[in-house]
């Protein structure tokens, strides 16, 4: 391909690289002296690819083009030049998350959290407009000053109202990143991308993806079967907040999951709020508020009999510690507000957690990590500040209540698994 010097009334400067359709050029914009990065993508195709490849172009320029938000690369103009289309966005000094991935060195568990928070705020966006990414990975995050980062590259969003169709079955998107839906073929939605966000979350706090395989096959069985470790048993400076936190992002069920950015992106900074100032480094000591162990914390593996391989991998949605009540009920009351955790109590008829309940717990233990087995998705809709409201309680009553409540749990966990 000939070296492009012009492109519309852009002056082309260098190239910066090859993107996901085509080249992508530093240019200027003389009318407004104006420096901006250029996608192309070669239009010299079969006709049939043509029309598919322009098509999903033009849809990227159209979709992105309409979205206004701190953290989504900005669209400035779309043309097209000989057999070559474009499109004009902001110009972004900065690094790639995947060339931060890429050096071995994890950023801090805070770092981590501001950054996928922001992600979390920019799809919320996204999604409120009906756009989803669908290809949500590390290389389409860029982090720029002071840890400001920007989503780029909306070439496969779909929007509601989108004239080019995914045809049925086709997979679209980097397979280590893709959700359970989106590798089965199935129409997606905003969930996916945050399935997708919780893939780059888990690859941030650890270095590894949840996902992993000697091919895309392999890897897509995965997504499909497995169920990663925890995040702190890869990295100790993970609290337990936040091993929660990515169970449900990566949910196989919809239901189960995040149903909404935002949400997600609340919990985030939530837990972001609760760490100890002295965690900026990964070694640092978790936080006893957001990191007590909790009864239902058991390794969100899955369980396959000692020496009988031919056993499927069972397949678990969300970790173990979203399959009780009382666990749900704890997390929102690191979380959520103090209307919500009395909401919570109420429907769940439990006493309300007090923060010395949370600090205390881990002294029940189910007999396995299947022996809960009705799991309720948990929901909130933000909080202030994540810090947990002590329940009240006259005399002994409050004790007695959480007591009898422990008991009437234990008796149940013992008479399931004698059952089972």
């Amino acid at each position: 391909m000939a070296i492009i010097s012009r492109l519309g009334r852009y002056e082309v400067i260098s190239e910066l690289g090859q993107g996901a359709m085509g080249v992508v050029y530093k240019a200027t914009d003389p009318l407004i002296d104006r420096v901006v990065a250029i996608k192309t993508i070669n239009l010299g195709l079969a006709q049939e690819e043509k029309e598919e490849y322009e098509g999903r172009f033009y849809q990227e320029a159209k979709a992105a083009g309409r979205l206004s938000h701190p953290n989504i690369v900005t669209i400035y103009d779309v043309g097209k030049s000989g057999d070559v289309a474009y499109i004009a966005m902001e110009f972004l000094q900065g690094r790639e998350i995947r060339d931060v991935l890429d050096e071995g060195q994890l950023l801090s568990v805070r770092q981590t959290l501001d950054i996928v928070s922001q992600v979390a705020l920019g799809l919320a966006y996204a999604h409120e407009h009906g756009i989803v990414h669908r290809d949500v990975k590390p290389s389409n995050i860029m982090m720029i000053r002071d840890g400001h980062v920007k989503i780029t590259d909306f070439g496969i969003a779909r929007m509601e109202s989108a004239a080019v169709r995914t045809q049925t079955g086709m997979v679209l998107g980097s397979p280590k990143y893709m959700s359970p839906e989106q590798v089965m073929g199935k129409l997606i939605d905003q969930r996916s991308d945050i399935f997708s966000l919780g893939v780059m979350l888990y690859e941030m706090l650890t270095g590894k993806a949840p996902f992993l395989g000697e091919n895309v096959n392999a890897i897509m069985y995965q997504t499909l079967n497995g169920v990663p470790p925890p995040p702190s048993t890869q990295n100790p400076a993970v609290p337990d907040m936040l091993n929660f936190i990515v169970a449900k992002a990566l949910a196989k069920s919809l239901d189960d999951r995040y149903q909404n950015a935002k949400d997600l992106a609340d919990d985030l900074r939530a837990c972001r709020d609760a760490l100890p100032r002295s965690s900026d480094n990964n070694t640092a000591a978790k936080s006893p508020a957001s990191t007590a162990a909790l009864p239902d914390a058991a390794p969100i593996v899955a369980r396959v009999d000692e020496g009988d391989e031919s056993k499927p991998v069972p397949t678990m949605g969300l970790s173990t510690a979203f399959d009780s009540f009382d666990a749900t009920l704890r997390l929102a009351a690191m979380t959520a507000s103090s209307e919500e955790v009395e909401e919570l109590s109420k429907t769940f008829k439990m006493a309300r957690p007090s923060l010395e309940e949370i600090n205390r717990a881990g002294s029940v233990k189910p007999s396995s990590p299947q022996d809960l087995t009705d799991t309720i998705p948990f929901q909130k809709n933000g909080s202030e500040g994540g810090k947990a409201s002590s329940a009240e309680a006259s005399g002994g009553n409050g004790t007695a209540i959480a007591v009898a409540v422990i008991v009437v749990l234990v008796v149940a966990v013992l008479v399931f698994a004698l059952l089972s």
